[in-house]
């Protein structure tokens, strides 16, 4: 039974398709970056951003500079360009019943919070741990481990739920279960090549699923 709950962001509660790939557009006009097609754009989601223009060729100081760019429209109005998931407000208005719950994720922190707030969502949260501004904590594993320091959360007792391989690959580096969804932006070979312990198909398989013994 976990009663620890660590949740990613995007492509896990939330779609946030349209403002992150609103503001990558953005950055790439700015630089006079040939456009990318919508699955190149879709492997922004997940991964730190820095190393996601650095894969599309940029080099360090050029990749900086993109996140800079994108920075400026998505504080402005990326951020806000997000849908819930279904199902995803009932799930967590149930588990915060019994479970502790928190948000990991690569996203900077300052705008996972504001995000969070703006939903609603900010009173099933006990607290919220994302990626810095400066680029020196933004790998999920990363993240996940200034997470798990600041709740002193029992790692046998918690569980990371997330969309992608980095949540997956995150929590085993950490010592936690973890559970992929497939209603993100990653699949099921992805997570299962990553180590995923439990795979589901909608936020309400949760509920039962944490209250069973992996």
């Amino acid at each position: 039974m976990k009663e620890i709950v660590f949740f990613d962001l995007d492509g896990t509660l939330i779609d946030s398709s349209r403002g992150i790939y609103m503001s990558i557009n953005y950055a790439l006009e700015k630089m006079d970056w040939p456009t990318l097609t919508e699955e190149q754009l879709r492997t922004f989601i997940g991964p730190p951003l820095l190393d996601s223009f650095k894969k599309i060729g940029m080099t360090n100081e050029t990749a900086e500079l993109g996140v800079k760019y994108y920075r400026e429209l998505y504080a402005q109005k990326g951020m806000h360009e997000v849908h819930v998931y279904d199902g995803i407000s009932d799930t967590l208005a149930a588990l915060h019943q019994t479970k502790t719950l928190y948000l990991a994720t690569s996203k900077p922190e300052k705008f996972a919070k504001e995000i969070i707030e703006n939903l609603g969502f900010s009173n099933y949260f006990s607290g919220i741990y994302g990626a810095d501004l400066e680029g020196k904590r933004s790998a999920k594993s990363d993240v996940l481990a200034y997470a798990l320091t600041e709740t002193n959360a029992v790692k046998e007792e918690a569980v990371m739920i997330g969309d992608r391989q980095h949540d997956m690959l995150g929590a085993k580096n950490n010592g936690l279960t973890s559970i992929g969804v497939l209603y993100g932006f990653g699949d099921r070979e992805e997570l299962e090549i990553a180590g995923a312990d439990a795979i589901i198909q909608h936020p309400r398989e949760l509920l039962p699923l944490l209250d069973k013994e992996f």
